[in-house]
């Protein structure tokens, strides 16, 4: 029997969930003393600022991508690992991180992430090439990892009830928009893309120790030995993936991106395979047998490919095809990534009046209609143009981002919180890592035209919201 099922007898209904959630705080398996109460709002605010700074790290090389591939002499088609080292290890690492932080404490395992955040941040400033700046930013990303899906469980820990859940997941999502939208101005505004990463590594540091003696640990152990097997199997079947979708640029045809295709679809039978064998798996697949977590499922994966995809490399394009500076795009990229934050934020309002599902389905409409609103700006040669599709898509973004983390954590039983979290996490950076070398394969063969490739872009990008809210809609809990 899995542990899913060991743990449940039959669905969960999102009652029996909330229940759970309010028994986690005083069930023996928590391991805390009687004293030992969790600091509700201290606990919301590190995670929020940690998760941030983790999201500024992400997406400072959106504005600073020109500078830093000229700095470390990266050819055009090498660029996608330059935005995609961060969520490779996010992808990779994720899984394994939310079991970690269940199993071992998610304070220390927070703790150990915004520690690692710090340094590898710090140690990006120093590469001279692109292979170590891409190996530096695949560490950021698995601190990352650490981060973000140990903030979930220790935020389900501190709010048992489903009021104040809803409050702090709310505010969660928002300092992710928050990063995002951040990011890129202080990238933009340091003398250089260096100095950039030494000031977001000098903010990881303060927040870890900062949360030394603020947290309160929470765990739900299982027992076991962390399954190191599969993360090692499903990290080289994302590099293989994201290896191939980089050289598709070249030709699709060709027998490199067939061979590392092949390995990819391998490596995750194997994985598959490790997953159902080993006692203690990265991911229970028997929650694929849920709808809901299906939906979660969907909701990450399309949000990576389709909106994260896009807006990661569309900086950059700006700043090729028009002529603007690093500070001039992160202005711009400000007006989407700033409309998230604030919708985000204020999404609590809509709870009783949409489901969080129905909220995700609405967000990628909002995104394919706002991407649909800029086809033609970059022919015209007008940053205008794309102001109604930053506003639209802003909002769409915002839905997103603050009913995700609510859904991740519903899809699963409470005490399993952390790896709901990351499991529908690493969706969402497998499709960024994949909707980042797509994107830029077809803006960059659009026949020698960037205008061209961007509005085919575009034109996917808005393609794949619209299956997302979809997958979204379509799985269905059995009555």
């Amino acid at each position: 029997m899995s542990p899913l099922e060991r743990t449940e007898h039959g669905e969960h209904t999102v009652a029996a969930s909330v229940t759970e959630a309010a028994q986690v705080t005083h069930a023996p398996h928590t391991l805390h003393a009687p004293h030992d109460t969790p600091r509700a709002t201290p606990t919301l605010a590190l995670t929020s600022a940690a998760t941030a700074v983790a999201l500024m790290a992400y997406t400072a090389p959106m504005v600073t991508l020109p500078d830093t591939a000229a700095a470390l002499h990266t050819s055009v088609s090498a660029q996608a690992w330059l935005l995609n080292g961060t969520p490779l290890g996010l992808a990779a690492l994720l899984l394994v991180a939310g079991s970690l932080a269940d199993d071992y404490g998610r304070r220390r395992i927070f703790l150990a992430g915004t520690l690692a955040l710090g340094l590898t941040t710090a140690l990006g400033a120093f590469a001279t090439s692109t292979w170590l700046f891409t190996l530096a930013r695949i560490a950021q990303g698995a601190a990352s990892a650490a981060i973000l899906a140990s903030s979930l469980g220790l935020l389900v820990h501190a709010f048992p009830t489903p009021r104040g859940r809803l409050h702090a997941t709310g505010v969660w999502g928002a300092f992710v928009s928050g990063g995002i939208a951040v990011g890129p101005l202080i990238a933009g505004a340091m003398p250089t893309w260096r100095v950039a990463y030494g000031v977001l590594g000098a903010a990881a540091l303060i927040v870890a120790a900062l949360s030394v003696r603020a947290l309160t640990e929470s765990r739900a152990p299982r027992g076991g030995r962390p399954d190191l097997a599969g993360a090692f199997v499903f990290g080289l079947a994302l590099v293989s993936l994201v290896a191939a979708l980089t050289l598709g640029r070249d030709g699709w045809l060709r027998t490199p991106v067939a061979l590392l295709l092949s390995a990819a679809v391998l490596l995750l039978a194997a994985f598959a395979v490790i997953e159902r064998r080993t006692r203690i798996p990265m991911i229970d697949l028997a929650l694929l047998r849920r709808p809901r977590f299906l939906g979660s499922a969907a909701g990450g994966l399309f949000t990576g490919l389709a909106v994260i995809g896009l807006f990661s490399f569309l900086p950059a394009l700006l700043q090729r095809a028009l002529g603007l500076t690093a500070m001039d795009t992160a202005w711009l990229l400000l007006l989407w990534s700033g409309l998230s934050f604030t919708v985000a934020l204020q999404a609590k309002r809509l709870a009783g009046r949409v489901s969080p599902r129905h909220q995700l389905a609405l967000g990628f409409a909002l995104h394919a209609a706002g991407v649909l609103t800029m086809l033609g700006a970059i022919g015209a040669h007008s940053w205008a143009r794309l102001l109604p599709g930053l506003v639209i898509g802003g909002i769409g973004s915002g839905l997103l981002n603050a009913a995700l983390p609510l859904v991740a954590v519903e899809s699963v039983p409470a005490e399993r919180a952390a790896m709901g979290s990351g499991a529908q996490q690493t969706f969402r950076y497998i499709g960024s890592c994949a909707g980042v070398a797509l994107t830029i394969a077809v803006v960059t063969s659009g026949g020698g035209s960037l205008a061209h490739g961007a509005d085919i872009a575009a034109v996917v990008s808005a393609g794949l919201a619209l299956m997302g809210a979809l997958g979204v809609l379509a799985p269905r809990e059995r009555a």
